[in-house]
């Protein structure tokens, strides 16, 4: 009997065997072999035998290719693995980064109250729009209910959608704000990457170590990019937001002549000047308050020649 107590209960597969145990095909097995994926069978006369360490290696590779992965990357994982450096820090780091970026749960929400959430109108266009969005995901088996992986971006929608804005031109809305946004993350991770996650990542695959580390890394960076977009929009809205009523209070306010109301636009010399002297929030109101107070002094010299021609025509004998 062998010294090795496991060796005599060894598992043994014909790569039929091993395709069903593993649910790789046939086809897939031999390939993978041929790119140095899964180490060759041992030879058993003109039979091909594999044991249980090809039916790990298979569900390696499967849970790879889960995750993302390319075949190419999984063998130079897989070769850093056989030269004993080590998955579990690489797992670790993916799970990391595939994990949820918001602490917002997704719910369900069923056709009807769909419908009567967006007053009552069944709209098959915009619910296919919005499915292709992935505002909305289809539940397999039931066409009368949707998952909803961010209800606070439905709930905006509803909110548009009340205020008048039609349902085409919110998924459009969307589809435009996506890519600026999407672009927006490229950037911070091209940032972070470059002065933080290059001394972790800098050779392939990471060791273990620097791999938890980076790990670390991103569970402390992960609130910096929401917050940054958070204030920096806050600020951008205050500015742009002012700039927009201020277009439409002071560069177009109406004037009433002959009962009218009429739009008169200023020189943007003149209001880049008024800018200048009192800021942009307080601008218009700077504005307002210098033509009510013209206006003022206009009907005062007014009444005051009216005053002076009427004393002058009394002293005439």
């Amino acid at each position: 009997m062998s010294g090795d107590p496991s060796a005599e209960y060894r598992a043994e597969y014909r790569i039929e065997d091993l395709a069903h145990h593993s649910g790789a095909t046939v086809r897939t097995i031999r390939a993978y072999q041929d790119r140095g994926l899964l180490p060759k069978p041992e030879r058993r006369g003109r039979a091909n035998v594999y044991g249980d360490p090809h039916l790990a290696r298979l569900r390696q590779i499967a849970d790879l290719l889960d995750r993302g992965y390319t075949l190419a990357s999984i063998k130079e994982l897989l070769e850093a693995w056989d030269a004993g450096r080590g998955l579990g820090g690489v797992l670790g780091l993916v799970a990391e980064v595939q994990g949820p970026w918001t602490d917002e749960e997704p719910d369900r929400i069923t056709r009807a109250e769909l419908d009567e959430t967006f007053g009552g109108k069944h709209d098959e266009e915009a619910v296919a729009e919005a499915v292709e969005l992935g505002v909305l995901e289809r539940v397999p088996g039931r066409d009368d209910e949707f998952l909803v992986p961010s209800p606070q971006e439905l709930a905006v929608a509803a909110e548009l959608y009340a205020a008048g804005v039609p349902l085409l031109a919110i998924s459009g809305h969307l589809r435009e704000l996506r890519g600026q946004v999407e672009h927006i993350a490229s950037r911070f991770l091209e940032f972070t990457t470059e002065h933080v996650f290059a001394r972790y990542l800098g050779h392939r695959p990471p060791t273990d170590s620097d791999a938890a580390e980076a790990a670390s890394m991103v569970r402390r960076l992960r609130p910096l990019a929401q917050q940054t977009v958070d204030a920096e929009l806050a600020r951008a809205m205050r500015l742009f937001a002012t700039r927009h009523l201020q277009h439409h209070l002071v560069a177009e306010g109406p004037f009433v002549q002959d009962d009218e109301p009429r739009s008169v636009a200023l020189p943007a010399d003149t209001i880049r000047a008024v800018q200048r002297l009192v800021g942009p929030e307080s601008a218009a109101e700077f504005i307002t308050a210098a033509t009510e107070r013209e206006l003022h002094a206009r009907t005062l010299d007014t009444l005051a020649a009216s005053h002076a021609e009427r004393g002058h025509i009394d002293q005439i004998p």
